[in-house]
């Protein structure tokens, strides 16, 4: 039987109707296999109430009222091997002692379910309320809470099997790719004149390209390379998308949540992100909170003086004009006709007091210890010690062999008469079956062809001396033999010609999932043998008589070959024939082989016995436009209270 795979339904198929609003609905079929999911838990359902979704991606969070409790159940969007990467990550910070949601055994002892082709997992419901916005306080406590979350990553190694995340290595990268496309912005603007924003961005394209470029240079002669050295798990992980949604206050502190995107890379590219983003929000660079936020941090997760270099490196790159005016690229003349205008404007205007907040923040390095990173060679990896006494149990932590199917064609797997076993699914493994059966005859037919081809090759060909053969050109030889290469990789195994060669596409067997066996055109190959063997036969007589010039006329010559006479030239043609002859080689396809990996018990969050206090500093009078227009790609279904 095969399951029903999960994909993004913000698009349905066929004469379906497309309901308003998908971030508050899932399909019916998802609906049926979170059901299933939630009876490979030992706990008792009463209710279920969707938080939010993910309809372009196809996750899904939701609220489930049980005789334990309330807890949460989630739908992870990503592949398995990349959840497991996360999963394997929040176990393993839950037993560090920090403030996430404990994940919940199944049944089996694991701490996931696999089905739909993604990994499920199940929570209690934490209750939670966002930090403050209003004031320096909460954008403190948020940074205090990232600081502690990213120490409590340091050592993780992921389980194996699990696929690998990690972008400590594309700092680089990312900043080429952002000058690139500033230069793309120009080009856009210049062949979109007559849009209103082409003006404004010209006037300022050229000197946001340089901030990227600058930031490069700065970079690469920065302590980054010799910190990267370090290795993956000395840093830990960094959120991705941590913000006031997933960051919020809780039983003992700040809890993070939603880390099914975590990955590898300096732990400060969070904070970064956070410090950048609040500073495009309150429409000016405000040193007094930068500087607020980097100490509230730096609490929770020492900064060294390398490291606080290369953040104000990060910041110094035009990430906000980026993100912004990237859109540009998707519908130019709609986005630099409507939107373009205003949202440069806003961030231009932010942008006037960003160098000189950057430049006070720099007067604070001296306050930063300097760190101790040994160079190491590249080929040797860094060493993983922290983790690898945690044993990742197999049973534990093993997936399903991953297989891939298109799920329309098992759409039918969850019906109303037969929700739990999903018994109405179409089942492709008899098709598959099938194919295989056809498969197997038609090279069963192949080889009977090929061996009766070469019988009769030989019978006509026994009369005929080796010297009085006729030469194969070297290059139809070779356009031959690439040619059924290539026909091995894409189709069935092909019979072969007269003569040892291998056949060309029009001898190649069809196979096709009918049912019905293909036609064998091999055969046809058995006439021209024949006549070849004829032809050879009949200039026997003429070559005992006329040895010289009448033989040299009737073979023909390599091109490569001198113009010599009699005996010289048989050697040569019997080695221009002999791979003729040669018999075909049997390919063995390879067999990859896994190993499942492996985990261990679940530990509850400690709560953290640090204290710490920020004094309220009023935000700046200078406020962002709310407006809609000034806010492009706004998320639709702002999280509030409980885990996600």
């Amino acid at each position: 039987m095969e399951q029903y795979l999960i994909v993004p339904w913000d698009t349905r198929s066929g004469s379906e109707p497309t309901p308003v609003d998908w971030d508050m609905q899932v399909p019916p079929e998802i609906d049926a296999i979170a059901e299933l999911v939630m009876k490979q838990y030992d706990m008792t359902v009463s209710s279920r109430t969707l938080i939010t979704s993910k309809p372009d991606k196809g996750g899904a969070i939701w609220r489930i009222e049980t005789n334990k409790g309330p807890r949460s159940l989630k739908l992870l969007h990503r592949n398995p091997e990349r959840s497991l990467f996360s999963v394997g990550l929040q176990e393993y910070v839950v037993g560090q002692g920090a403030r996430v949601p404990a994940l919940i055994p199944a049944k089996d002892g694991k701490l996931f379910v696999e089905m739909g082709g993604k990994l499920w997992i199940v929570t209690d419901w934490i209750a939670l309320t966002p930090a403050t916005k209003v004031d320096l306080v909460g954008a403190q406590e948020l940074c205090y809470g990232l600081g502690e979350f990213h120490r409590h990553s340091k050592g993780y190694v992921p389980p194996f099997g699990a696929k690998n995340s990690s972008r400590l290595y594309r700092w680089p990268n990312y900043y080429q790719k952002i000058a690139k496309k500033i230069g793309w912005m120009r080009e856009m603007a210049k062949a979109y004149r007559d849009t209103v924003a082409s003006a404004s961005i010209l006037a300022v394209v050229d000197q946001y390209e340089r901030q990227a470029i600058e930031a490069l240079e700065r970079l690469k002669a920065s302590a980054y390379p010799r910190m990267v050295s370090m290795g993956e798990p000395h840093w830990g992980l960094v959120h991705q998308d941590y913000g006031w949604s997933n960051g919020q206050n809780g039983p003992g502190g700040l809890w993070v949540i939603d880390l099914d995107g975590v990955s590898y890379d300096l732990p400060f590219r969070d904070l970064r992100k956070l410090i950048t983003s609040t500073m495009d929000d309150m429409g000016v660079w405000d040193t007094t909170w930068m500087r607020g936020m980097i100490e509230a941090y730096h609490q929770a997760n020492p900064l060294d003086a390398e490291s606080f270099e290369v953040l104000l490196i990060d910041m110094a790159v035009p990430n906000e004009f980026y993100k912004h005016l990237k859109e540009m690229f998707f519908d130019p003349i709609t986005f630099l006709n409507t939107e373009a205008e205003a949202i440069l404007q806003r961030v231009v205007a932010t942008d006037q007091s960003k160098a000189q907040a950057l430049a006070d923040l720099a007067k604070d390095m001296s306050k930063y210890k300097p760190g101790s990173y040994e160079p190491k060679p590249v080929a040797v990896e860094a060493t993983r010690v922290p983790s690898e006494t945690k044993a990742w149990d197999q049973k534990s932590w093993g997936l399903q062999p991953q297989q891939k199917q298109r799920s329309e064609s098992v759409a039918s797997a969850v019906s109303e008469e037969n929700t739990e076993s999903m018994a109405g699914a179409v089942s492709k493994e008899k098709k598959a079956d099938s194919f295989k059966v056809i498969k197997k005859k038609a090279k069963q037919e192949a080889k009977a062809t090929e061996k009766k081809v070469k019988k009769e090759k030989q019978e006509a060909q026994s009369d005929v001396k080796p010297a009085k053969r006729v030469a194969v050109d070297s290059r139809e030889w070779a356009g031959e033999v690439s040619d059924s290469k290539k026909e091995e990789k894409e189709k069935a195994p092909s019979p072969q010609k007269a003569g040892g060669r291998k056949g060309t596409a029009s001898n190649v067997i069809q196979l096709q999932p009918s049912g019905k066996a293909p036609s064998n055109k091999a055969k046809q190959t058995v006439a021209p043998a024949k006549k070849k063997a004829a032809a050879v036969a009949k200039a026997k007589p003429n070559a005992r008589k006329k040895s010289g010039a009448l033989a040299s006329k009737a073979v023909a010559k390599p091109a490569a070959l001198p113009n010599t006479k009699g005996k010289a030239v048989k050697p040569a043609v019997k080695k221009a024939v002999k791979p003729a002859v040669k018999k075909p080689v049997k390919q063995t396809p390879k067999v990859a082989t896994g190993v499942s990996p492996a985990g261990n018990k679940t530990k509850r969050a400690a709560q953290s016995k640090s204290k710490h206090s920020f004094k309220k500093v009023a935000a700046p009078s200078k406020k962002m436009n709310n407006a809609v227009s000034s806010k492009p790609n706004a998320k639709k279904g702002v999280k509030t209270k409980g885990v996600r």
